[in-house]
Parts: C-alpha cells; structure tokens; sequence
C-alpha cells in the first residue's frame, strides 16, 4: 500500500498476553516501523449472529446461516430463533415453525406411542447411593451391588431392540483410531432404520416433521436419519473416528475418560459382563414407571464418566425419536419437552468442523438434561 508517497508493507503478528500486532514498515527501510495494536474483533471472522443477516444468501463461509433454509439444515445461527419476529418468509414466520407449544405436544404423542418400552415387571433396578454435586468426579464407588437387579432379556428379541444391539460391537470407542466400516455393519445400520420406520412412533415422527416441511418423503428422512447419525467425522488426529450414533449409544473413551454413552441396553449388556462397574446416581426422574430417567456415574474398563444421563427401560426407537427431534428442531440448545405431563429437556449439539449436503451437520451428541 501507499501512504504519503511512499510504499509500505505490514504483516500481523500475534504479540504478548494474546492480542495481535500490526507491524507496518516502509519498504526498504525497515527502522520506520510503526506498532498497532488490534483486537480479535478487527480480523475478519465469519458471523455468528443473525443480527443485519435475515435471509441473505447462503454462504459456506459463514458459521451459521439465517435463510429460510438453516432450520432444515440445523446449520442456523444460536439467536436465529430468538430473531424469528423479524423474519418475514420461510420457517420462521409461518406454519412451518416449530414452536415450544409443538415440542410438548409431540413429545406427549411420542411418549404416548412408545409401544415396545419396558413394563414394570420387566426392569428391576438398584440405585443405591445418591451423589451430591460435588461427589460426581471423585470417581468413588459408593454402590457395592450392580445397578440392574432383573432385565427380561425378552425385549431383546423385540425387532427394534435386536437391530440395535447388533449395531453396539461396530465402533472403535478410543477416538482418533479410524473406523473401518464393513458391508454388514452398513446393512445392519440399513435394518435398524428399516425396524424404527415400522413403529407408529417414528411415523408419528416423521408426519411431524413432514408437516413442519422438513422433509417431503419418508424417504428423505430415512436417508438423512442415515447421514446425521451414522455418518463419520473426526474428532481427533483427522481419523474418521466417530458418530452420532457411536458417541450417544455406544460411547467413546476420549483423553482418558468415558464420553457420550447414554443408553441403558448397553449399559445393562456391559454390567452384565462385569465391564461396566456402576458407582452412583446423582438425579433420579420423577417417573414411577419406564422411560425413567437417571443421572449415573461409573467405570467402563477403568475409565470414568462424571455424568452419563439416560433414559431407563425406553425401546431404542424412542430414544432415537427424540433426541432426532430435538435435534432438527433445537440444535444446540435445550430441547423442552413433556413426557407423561412431567417436563423434561433434552440437550443436542452439533458437529461443526465438517458438514454434508447442503451444508447439513452430523449429530455431536444428545443427552437428557439432569437438574
């Protein structure tokens, strides 16, 4: 650039306690130096608001995104929702929004509809010791019996229930070790989507969802369900090592300790082995029958997880309805919801570093939110 007459150059350099220089110096003399000081906020990043944004065009640029589009997409920017007023066309400000008053009312029908969950006489659990806050990461087993007393191993033959278990042994839990995905294992995943699309309350899922015009075909939605689950990314060393579906049922070690593993069937299976060695529980749901809802603390082969939340004794399909729901409709933030007129929320994230589709993202995990 030029600035008096004469040619200067700059480079940016990051300098002490974290913030940037601007070195700026007169070609071929570099003793005329001069030294601005920036803040992050003089780079350029890509937006992550929605405020000026509504409606522009869709840029794989940016962060997040605040078209008509990014609800479907669950690629919107966090206060998107918060802007809906303003917004004139698209999901936001028509039939096609999925308000707070909708999540209650679906969540009740799913609820409603899970047919194949577990009767009280088919689950006996022990919960034992009761954590305190400040008890959930001494990693101190407080509870000497096993958390499960009686399963009936019946359920597991149920189509659901069978297509899933079968889904458990696929994964590489340390993260960063590539996952090698075998023909069977995409045919397994291929047969659990067909088994959750027969139930009446994936159906009830997908006319929502439908209806919201989120989807205009079963088989859209089964094809995405597919990608925004099964589909890899990396979550360390650039290995296509992990999942929706692996972090939030299967579970995952990372850096030492245990992450995602939210579900009771694998659980139950891997107590039963003596891999899993329940500790305590820190919440316990309201529910006085199943799903119930309990806030855990164990060691899976002696790695520890502070809080693992989980629904008790629900069919496979009605964990993965749910969080799905929660996941397109409030990805990133507390999902609220009521089962059984008691209210719950549920916590997704997702997956920002790589995408597919039209700028799509995978699920980065969903759990039950424990007060």
């Amino acid at each position: 650039m030029t600035l008096g007459g004469h040619s200067h150059c700059c480079c940016i350099r990051i300098c002490p306690e974290g913030t940037f220089c601007l070195l700026e110096f007169e070609a071929g003399n570099p003793e005329v130096t001069t030294l601005l000081f920036l803040s992050p906020k003089d780079l350029y990043t890509a937006p992550d608001s929605c405020e000026g944004r509504c409606e522009e065009p869709y840029s794989e640029e940016d962060e997040c995104h605040c078209n008509a589009e990014c609800e479907r997409y669950r690629n919107c920017c966090e206060d998107y929702y918060s802007l809906l007023p303003l917004l004139a066309e698209g999901f936001s400000s028509s039939r096609d929004a999925i308000t707070d008053e909708d999540l209650l009312r679906i969540s009740e029908q799913l609820y409603r509809a899970d047919h194949n969950k577990a009767r009280p006489t088919d689950i006996a659990i022990n919960p034992q010791y009761e954590a305190s806050p400040d008890e959930t990461d001494d990693q101190e087993d407080r509870s000497p019996q096993p958390l499960y007393k009686y399963v009936n191993e019946e359920l597991f033959s149920k189509p659901t229930y069978a297509s899933f278990i079968k889904l458990l042994d696929n994964y590489q839990r340390v993260t960063g070790r590539e996952e090698d995905v075998t023909a069977e294992e995409l045919r397994e995943q291929d047969n659990f989507l067909k088994e959750v699309m027969k139930t009446e309350l994936m159906k009830k899922l997908f006319a929502f969802l439908h209806k919201k015009n989120r989807y205009g075909s079963e088989q859209e939605f089964v094809a995405d369900l597919k990608e925004m689950w099964f589909g890899l990314y990396s979550r360390g060393d650039g290995e296509q090592d992990s999942s929706g579906f692996e972090h939030v049922f299967s579970g995952e070690v990372k850096k030492g300790k245990v992450s995602g593993f939210h579900n009771w069937i694998r659980f139950y299976l891997l107590e039963k082995q003596g891999i899993v060695n329940y500790f305590s529980h820190n919440f316990n749901g309201p529910w006085d029958t199943y799903p119930d809802v309990l806030g855990l603390q164990f060691s899976w082969d002696g790695f520890y997880k502070e809080v693992g939340s989980a629904f008790i004794g629900c069919s496979p399909e009605f964990e993965f309805g749910l969080y799905t729901l929660c996941f397109i409709a409030r990805p990133g933030r507390a999902c609220h919801l009521s089962l059984g007129s008691y209210s719950l929320s549920i916590q997704t994230y997702p997956w920002t570093k790589t995408t597919y589709g039209n700028g799509k993202k995978y699920i980065a995990t969903a759990y039950v939110i424990s007060p």
